[in-house]
């Protein structure tokens, strides 16, 4: 009896060995005997397992041209100037002795612009280079009588003529200049990783981040205040290290990552646009962020014993800030050259996870954080610039420590139906606080239904109670609150909450997945402050597959958050009362068609709106609307891909936003409060345009 063999034959024969061992292989029919000398063995090789060797991958470039007559347009184009280019890159390099490099670079040249690249042996170690840059855009459009924007010394013309109010001066509207408000990010890293032997790797990671630009900012004089722009110049370095061993069953390691921030600027000196009045100088001087530091030291680990894994970590961290203060402008004798801050951050974190059976599975976590502020407590002798100071002070000395417990079980009552439920306990303690300890309880709940063939869906419930000690001002913090007042972070609140998703497949072609969410705070002590807070929040998003070439997506996100709030003028029992209502629309769609023009041409488009808006009314005897504010946003994506030969692709990208806003506070004159000078109007109405033309190659 002969037969051929394959890979199903033999496992079918070695599982029969297994299942059937006392069936006796007799006559020359055990496996061990089999006919093989026309099994082709080379056949039997895993072509999935094979690792390619050579270069592999794709490069590309792109030209784009941007037409915006609004910077903040970059931040939806990363295109800040009127011509952009690119460079995208995905390649990978396997040599046969197992080096491996690999470079990946995405929109390098833009304004997000991402470069990563490794090198090294799999298994043994890994050498890593990479950039990131980051670029926000507030406005090109504000308007400044200081001259030396980007430096820490802003002066007035010479021939400004200062006045009692911003409406007096003469020269202002002639001295305007336009200045760009926006930062800047650029961050380079180099890391290192090996692998010893089993047992044990270590690995180091550098990063140096350079922060740079202009961001708003004010000076005063008694009760006359300035815009400016304070200048950005900041460097950030950081460095992680550790080590990691690891056995059958359980793994630790030791971790210090440290970070050191350096100011360009120390102080910002400005000229005094008033008159100078109550003594006021004729300039001023404001400190900018110091100097610091910060270094934690970590020591985590991981165990499991049978079906139960308990891992668990351990941190101690210091914070530390010694700059020289700026006392230019302040006259009386300082009690330190310096803060000499110093805060000590420690904590431990540890979990549970015990599989009891089949079907249940208990959790269980508990943190704890401790900040100790051991900064020298000094005397102070404050300048007065209004009327409740000028008094005596002492910097305060806050310290804030934090535990957190949780226990929950995981219950599987038949195939596709799974309950969950679990407490949650918060408990944090506040030095210098108008109430020095605040206690919450959560229960919770959720169950899950995926038995039925084309749903999934599920529902979770929340209720928690927050209390604490009595509350009551205090007079490191609150010496002129109304005693009713209760801050939203501190006061008693009732929480409930309630979210459910479904999704949906009635055919395999189509899917839809809806879910909504709802949570009411009750802040029932509060007589004065937030009394209650509505979020309720819904969205829906479908995919069709209309055919191989064909597919249509589209969603649609509703959140609306009302806010209600109670106040005196009188110093007393509420006489006013505030709703503030928020409300967010997001709606988007997208078609992509393919294989086109012989199957080498991909057309698509997606489009986006956001509109966002907020009404304050108060109720004062009368009712005031203090007016909408919105912004609204439309962007578009038109693409076509072009496959030009087997290796080469082009792509053509139309992007258009149309974005507008009606901010109050963006929308003042510079001399339109009388005793502030002021950016100007930076209300933003503009339609930019991006067209990019790229170029892919495939290694």
């Amino acid at each position: 009896m002969k037969f051929k063999l394959n890979l199903v034959t033999l496992a079918l024969l070695a599982n029969a060995g297994v299942i059937l061992p006392n069936i006796a292989m007799a006559e020359g029919y055990g496996l061990q005997n089999a006919n093989t000398e026309k099994v082709k063995f080379d056949k039997w090789a895993c072509k999935r397992c094979e690792v390619e060797t050579g270069v592999s991958g794709s490069v590309g470039v792109g030209v784009g041209y941007n037409d915006s007559n609004d910077i903040r347009s970059a931040n939806a184009f990363a295109a800040e100037d009127e011509f952009a280019g690119k460079l995208d890159a995905d390649v990978k390099y396997v040599s046969e002795s197992g080096y491996q490099a690999s470079i990946e670079a995405d929109n390098l040249g833009m304004e997000n612009g991402r470069l990563d690249v490794n090198a090294g042996k799999a298994g043994q170690y890994n050498l890593n280079l990479n950039y990131r840059q980051i670029a926000t855009y507030k406005t090109d459009q504000a308007m400044s009588p200081y001259q030396g924007a980007g430096s820490d010394h802003l002066t007035l013309p010479d021939n400004w003529q200062t006045a009692g109010s911003s409406q007096d001066m003469t020269q202002l509207y002639s001295s305007l200049n336009p200045l760009e408000l926006s930062l800047k990010r650029k961050r380079a890293g180099l890391g290192f990783e090996y692998q010893g032997e089993e047992l044990w790797s270590t690995y180091v990671n550098y990063q140096r981040e350079d922060k740079t630009g202009l961001k708003q900012a004010s000076g005063s004089f008694f009760n006359q205040s300035m815009m400016l722009a304070e200048p950005v110049d900041y460097t950030t370095d950081t460095i992680e290290a550790g080590i990691k061993l690891r056995g059958d069953n359980w793994f630790t390691a030791l971790n210090y990552s440290g970070s050191s921030f350096k100011n360009q600027y120390s102080q910002l000196t400005f000229d005094n646009a008033f008159n100078p009045t109550f003594g006021a100088q004729t300039q001023g001087t404001m400190a900018l962020d110091p100097d610091n530091e910060a270094h934690t030291v970590s020591l985590m680990g991981q165990v499991t014993a049978g079906k139960t894994i308990m891992s668990g970590r351990v941190h101690y961290g210091q914070m530390t800030q010694d700059q020289a203060f700026v006392t230019s402008g302040y006259g009386y004798d300082m009690p330190a050259d310096s803060l000499d801050g110093r805060v000590d951050m420690q904590g431990v974190n540890l979990k549970l996870v015990s599989r009891i059976s089949s079907s249940v599975r208990l959790n269980a976590s508990y943190d704890y954080s401790d900040r100790d502020n051991k900064t020298n407590v000094e005397e102070w002798t404050q300048i007065s610039i209004d009327s409740t100071t000028g008094q005596v002070a002492y910097n305060t000395p806050y310290d804030i420590t934090t535990q957190r417990a949780k226990l929950g079980a995981d219950y599987r009552i038949a195939r596709g139906m799974r309950l969950e439920a679990g407490y949650d306990y918060r408990q944090d303690e506040r030095s210098y606080q108008d109430r020095e300890t605040t206690d919450e309880h959560t229960l919770w709940t959720k169950f899950r239904l995926n038995s039925f063939d084309e749903w999934d869906m599920w529902i979770k419930g929340s209720y928690g109670e927050r209390d604490g000690s009595e509350y009551q001002a205090s007079e490191w913090t609150s010496s002129e609150s109304n005693d009713l007042l209760r801050k939203y972070n501190l006061a008693d609140r009732k929480r409930s909450m309630v979210e459910a998703r479904v999704t949906h497949t009635p055919i395999d072609a189509l899917t839809i997945d809806f879910g909504t969410r709802y949570a009411l705070d009750d802040y029932n002590d509060t007589q004065i402050g937030l009394t209650e807070s509505k979020d309720l929040s819904y969205d829906i998003n479908a995919s069709y597959l209309i055919n191989d070439d064909m597919m249509v997506n589209a969603f649609y996100s509703r959140q609306n958050i009302e806010s209600e709030q109670a106040g005196s003028t009188n110093f007393s029992t509420p006489n006013w009362y505030g709703v503030v209502e928020d409300q967010v629309d997001v709606i988007g769609a997208g078609f992509s068609y393919n294989n086109l023009m012989e199957k080498k041409l991909r057309l698509g488009i997606d489009y986006t709106y956001s509109d966002s808006n907020s009404n304050t009314q108060v109720t004062q005897g009368i009712t005031g609307d203090y007016g909408d504010y919105y912004a609204k946003a439309h962007n578009v994506n038109v693409y076509g891909q072009y496959q030009a030969t087997e290796k080469m692709a082009l792509r053509l990208d139309y992007k258009m936003e149309k974005y507008r806003d009606n901010d109050a506070g963006n929308d003042i004159a510079p001399d339109g409060i009388w005793n502030v000078v002021g950016f100007g109007s930076n209300s933003q109405d503009y339609t930019a345009h991006l067209i990019m033309l790229s170029m892919s190659y495939k290694l």
